[in-house]
């Protein structure tokens, strides 16, 4: 082997197939990772967005792509997994409140098989793009949740107890939803690939009066850019 051939290091990256997780896989891409993107089928009402997640695993040639069902859905609880109207037209200043479109301990649950995957993979590296700038709304998207949850996972895991700390890498959590889509301009992310519609048409096109379709279409006016997808 060539002495100077180095490894990649490992990561596994959460990648709903939304505008956020996708900058996030560009970045892990960037900083020289071999990715490993793990995706959730939790009964969510928008799950166009699992097509869209196989897509640009393609998109990018992840290192390997899983999908993972989880029925969070037979517990209901959220307008994203039960029959509970979806909000729409509302104010930026009421979207910070928990929102009916929290899925109870959905990140918890998604980083629990993360951390299990990265553990079988001997990888110290998990990926997630929570923001809590633009989308304060979420428990579990704060940073201070996201440092628990590595203490956590370092407590709890093999790995962590014999010295091989884990890292969950959020290098988005501080970014507006302007500055998210102009970094990933910057790395070429393609976002007519993305789906971030809570309740997006049969057909995956999104409904535009949404808290994710709002909040997207504000990143990318803020920035002077156009949205590639159509909301027609």
């Amino acid at each position: 082997m060539n002495k100077n051939y180095k490894l990649k290091k490992k990561g596994v990256l959460l990648l709903s197939g939304g505008l956020d997780s996708t900058t996030c896989l560009a970045i892990a891409l960037e900083q020289g990772f071999d990715v490993y993107a793990l995706t959730i089928d939790y009964g969510q009402r928008h799950n166009f967005e699992i097509k869209t997640s196989v897509n640009i695993a393609e998109k990018y040639k992840v290192k390997k792509h899983s999908i993972i069902k989880v029925e969070l859905g037979q517990f209901g609880g959220s307008a994203l997994t039960d029959d509970i109207e979806v909000p729409k037209d509302r104010k930026e200043n009421e979207m910070q409140e928990i929102p009916i479109t929290y899925v109870p301990a959905r990140n918890t649950v998604f980083l629990s098989l993360a951390l299990a995957w990265a553990e079988t993979l001997e990888s110290n590296d998990i990926f997630i793009g929570v923001n809590a700038l633009d989308y304060s709304g979420y428990p579990d998207c704060r940073p201070e949740y996201i440092a628990s949850f590595e203490k956590t996972a370092n407590l709890a895991t093999k790995s962590g107890v014999s010295g091989n700390k884990f890292t969950i890498h959020t290098p988005l959590i501080n970014m507006s939803k302007a500055d998210i889509i102009r970094l990933g301009i910057k790395l070429n992310v393609n976002y007519k690939l993305t789906s971030s519609c809570y309740d997006p048409k049969k057909d995956g096109k999104p409904c535009g009066h949404c808290d994710a379709c709002i909040l997207r279409q504000k990143g990318f006016n803020e920035i002077s850019s156009k949205d590639p997808l159509n909301y027609s």
